[in-house]
């Protein structure tokens, strides 16, 4: 369907935003949630309008040449993080100015995203392509992978993803992948501090440390299970208000609305990130340009690593990195760059014909 506007597309973010919203305003209740998280949800979504209408007014090829700049802004300010940084859950990597507190990382998504679509606007030259793509990735990755493994992860699949879109062979990526799998458990994981290789494999066997490191595990899998097949109800969910739930607002989102919602909202939600998905990849198909095919590819690195790696730790699949559940947990930077990364690719779609000869 070759529309201008495909109403479809914002359609599924406004449903996961209600969900988000019904989410965080029951997890609200919980005696670990700090006072008023629901309302700052609120106006997250409010001052995420500042950014869409902003790349709305700009379209997509004054977005794209401000790219440069966005990204170099978005290094320092990552960079800035080991110097002024504020420590939030172990991780320094917050910067707070006054009343403003925010995490760069998210930001840096936001710009990778616009960035790397313009380096590689090309597609697959051989050496060059990698030299250009990894001079971009690499100074980004450097900066995440120290403080935030999680944040250095979904930036992986991301880059992957990217040069995929790019024409890259696919058996560059198959190498890749097998080096790195590889390369981690030899070379990596011996070398991290004990508590960094327990929270990786605590999932493996929560219930070794059921009062230590696989608690929050333990009470995630509870905490899914025990909302059945149609969930407790609105507000009911007892291991998020009781504080058995660690995170509810963040970190366990998921777990908290399957709690209330059941197997059944469980599966509602997966099926509405199904749908953007698969929208975004029907955006990236109808688009003649290979820039914005590469770009609509980042978005859903982005989302797809995301909602894979927060669902599968919730439900002890995969191990515990802080990652967020785009839309749906709590905070004000991932909510404002999700909706804006998600903004430029409407407005990509928007102008996908533009400039094309």
């Amino acid at each position: 369907m070759n529309l201008k506007y495909d109403l479809r597309f914002p359609l599924v973010v406004a449903a996961l935003l209600v969900v988000g919203l019904m989410t965080v305003s029951t997890a609200a209740l919980s005696p670990r949630a700090a006072p008023g998280i629901f309302p700052k949800q609120v106006i997250g979504v409010v001052l995420a309008a500042l950014p869409v209408a902003l790349l709305w007014w700009a379209g997509r090829d004054r977005a794209y040449r401000a790219a440069p700049y966005l990204f170099a802004g978005a290094l320092l300010l990552q960079a800035s993080t080991f110097v002024i940084g504020k420590e939030v859950n172990g991780q320094q990597n917050w910067l707070v100015f006054g009343p403003v507190q925010f995490q760069p990382l998210e930001f840096l998504k936001f710009a990778l995203i616009l960035m790397l679509p313009v380096v590689l606007r090309g597609g697959y030259q051989g050496v060059k392509t990698y030299a250009a793509a990894l001079a971009v990735f690499l100074p980004a990755l450097a900066l995440v992978v120290l403080q935030d493994f999680g944040g250095a992860l979904v930036l992986g699949v991301m880059f992957g993803v990217m040069m995929l879109a790019a024409r890259v062979p696919w058996w560059h990526a198959l190498l890749a992948v097998v080096a790195l799998g590889v390369a981690f458990p030899t070379l990596v994981y011996p070398h991290l501090e004990p508590y960094q290789q327990k929270r990786l494999t605590i999932f493996l066997d929560p219930y070794q440390e059921p009062r230590g490191a696989g608690y929050q595990v333990i009470q995630s899998t509870i905490a899914v299970g025990s909302g059945g097949v149609q969930g407790k109800g609105y507000k009911q969910g007892s291991q998020s208000h009781n504080g058995f739930l660690p995170e509810a607002h963040t970190d366990f989102a998921f777990s908290s609305w399957a709690e209330e919602q059941g197997l059944v909202g469980g599966l509602a939600v997966l099926v509405l990130y199904g749908a953007l998905f698969w929208r975004l990849s029907g955006m990236a198909a109808e688009s003649p340009r290979l820039q914005d095919q590469i770009l609509f590819a980042g978005v859903l690195g982005q989302l797809g690593a995301q909602v894979l790696e927060n669902v599968g730790a919730a439900l002890g699949l995969l191990p515990l990195t802080g990652v967020t559940l785009p839309l749906i947990s709590y905070g004000l930077s991932s909510l404002v760059t999700t909706l804006a990364t998600l903004g430029l690719a409407y407005v990509v779609y928007r102008d996908r014909y533009g400039g094309v000869i």
